[in-house]
């Protein structure tokens, strides 16, 4: 679990243990950077709301998340691994 600060808000990402479980190549501190350095995000029409993201880890790779606001400021990536060529679609940065 991670805690960051953003213009003076706290915010927390915590990651499912699910995540490594099935992509042992992304660890927490990995989807933490994407989740922080988002390229771009969408909103899904879902109940409740999932947010789709593609970010950069900090290996420089691109990674994939789904997320949902768990809290107020709080947040749980249950969804991570490697950026799929369908979520590259879904969020805008591929045709």
């Amino acid at each position: 679990m991670s805690i960051r600060t953003y213009g003076g808000d706290r915010v927390r990402v915590r990651v499912h243990p699910r995540v490594h479980q099935r992509h042992s190549d992304v660890d927490d501190d990995d989807v933490i950077a994407a989740f922080e350095g988002t390229l771009r995000s969408r909103a899904r029409d879902t109940h409740p709301i999932q947010w789709v993201g593609v970010g950069l880890d900090r290996k420089g790779r691109l990674l994939e998340y789904i997320a949902v606001e768990d809290e107020p400021d709080g947040w749980l990536v249950f969804h991570a691994m490697l950026v799929t060529r369908a979520v590259l679609t879904e969020v805008g940065l591929r045709r």
